[in-house]
């Protein structure tokens, strides 16, 4: 399976947003572009290279290569309703998505290895496809040989659980470790800065 193995903090400089909780630093301590040029000013991006950095940006926000971001526009396109907020639900209905959302995992490359490491279950049956669309009654569970695992009873034990957010449509059970789906994500449950219309754009042009 392909993987795009560039470090995280440079794809976070490039793109200007922290894509991962340790690029947070990078983009404090360097806040250009990387390369020898990243500080060099630079014109104005016209059309098309706004909607290239819009699209760039939200593919590496959740992890995925060309082609399957590319099919995931498609598929929203063929939907009913608006395409861009069609986009955005599909993308935040993933697998790895929802256990990032809910708060089992620090950023969504950490969910993904959750999940293709086979310690979550879906509706009780063992997962290990990150990108799964769930749907509303869906219960996303880890494994219960994968309770005892250090990971998970170091963050049963260092979660404050009354401190806990999930959006909306996601319930979280800390004790049983137990993520409900309890509707569709709303556009307003999506927390980052996403021009999804760009990305129709520039998918259309």
């Amino acid at each position: 399976m392909a993987r795009n193995l560039t470090p995280i903090a440079k794809v976070s400089r490039r793109e200007g947003v922290a894509l991962h909780p340790k690029a947070v630093k990078a983009l404090t301590r360097k806040p250009y572009a990387p390369g020898s040029h990243g500080q060099a000013r630079r014109p104005k991006p016209g059309d098309f290279a706004t909607r290239l950095r819009e699209k760039q940006k939200v593919k590496r926000m959740y992890g995925m290569l060309e082609k399957q971001f590319r099919r995931y526009v498609h598929e929203a396109e063929r939907m009913t309703g608006v395409s861009g907020e069609n986009l955005v639900q599909l993308l935040e209905r993933r697998l790895d998505n929802a256990v990032y959302r809910a708060g089992l995992a620090p950023s969504r490359q950490s969910a993904r290895q959750l999940v293709t490491h086979a310690h979550i279950q879906l509706n009780g049956k063992k997962v290990d496809i990150p990108s799964i669309i769930l749907k509303p009654g869906d219960e996303i569970t880890v494994r219960p040989s994968s309770q005892k695992n250090a990971y998970f009873v170091k963050w049963q034990s260092d979660t404050n659980t009354g401190s806990l957010s999930s959006p909306s449509w996601l319930s979280l059970d800390a004790k049983k470790l137990t993520i409900k789906v309890t509707s569709l994500p709303l556009r307003e449950d999506v927390t980052e800065e996403i021009a999804e219309q760009l990305i129709i754009e520039f998918y259309s042009r």
